[in-house]
């Protein structure tokens, strides 16, 4: 019974000292999660990165370099917007093709993202949305490779920091492909199918 009662001394203790300490980290967690008009802002990004094709169709191609430039903003709390342009140049890999042939991917991407401003300056965020590509095979790649356009749903996830006007970031993006009716699997009639998986990094303004 006795120390049962120390025990139970011990956490009552424990949390009269404890609980002024969690009230401090709750108020300094809420002032790091404020929202502000500083952080209600827009910009505009551009961003260079690497990424291609999985599945089938990444057997037959390589990892290309990308570009892109986008319009944000964060007109509330948790919640941004972007619309964009992204161009791709996916090198080809196949037995049926000569070297040096490619895929420019040309690409227009609108977004929803989800996540607070810390501090006013670190955005971490997860983001969907719903763009279109339309996939252009250079010519030495033909009749195996044509032209398509292709609906595509990107998943993201990254983080931004925010110094004054200026901005940079890094974001993963998993765009799942849909329509891609680029090529067939080596020996087959069927399509080729596959998604895309892209990493970034950002440099831009806000204002």
């Amino acid at each position: 019974m006795r120390r049962t009662s120390m025990v139970a001394g011990l956490v009552v203790a424990g949390t009269c000292v404890a609980g002024p300490a969690l009230a401090v980290d709750a108020s300094e967690v809420s002032r790091k999660l404020s929202f502000s008009e500083e952080d209600s802002t827009a910009g505009l990004d551009v961003g260079v990165g690497l990424g291609g094709f999985t599945g089938d169709l990444g057997d037959e191609t390589g990892v290309g370099g990308l570009f892109n430039i986008t319009a944000n903003a964060q007109p509330w709390k948790y919640i941004g917007v972007e619309v964009g342009y992204e161009g791709q140049n996916i090198p080809i890999d196949d037995a049926r093709v000569l070297g040096g042939n490619h895929i420019w991917r040309n690409n227009g991407t609108f977004m929803g993202k989800l996540g607070p401003v810390v501090d006013h300056k670190w955005h971490p965020f997860v983001g969907a949305g719903f763009g279109l590509s339309f996939l252009h095979a250079s010519s030495g790649s033909a009749p195996i490779y044509g032209n398509d356009w292709q609906t595509e749903l990107p998943l993201a996830a990254g983080i931004e920091y925010r110094l004054g006007h200026l901005s940079a970031g890094v974001r993963a993006t998993y765009r799942l492909v849909g329509s891609e009716d680029l090529t067939t699997i080596p020996g087959t009639t069927e399509e080729a199918k596959g998604n895309l998986f892209n990493g970034n990094l950002t440099v831009g303004g806000r204002f």
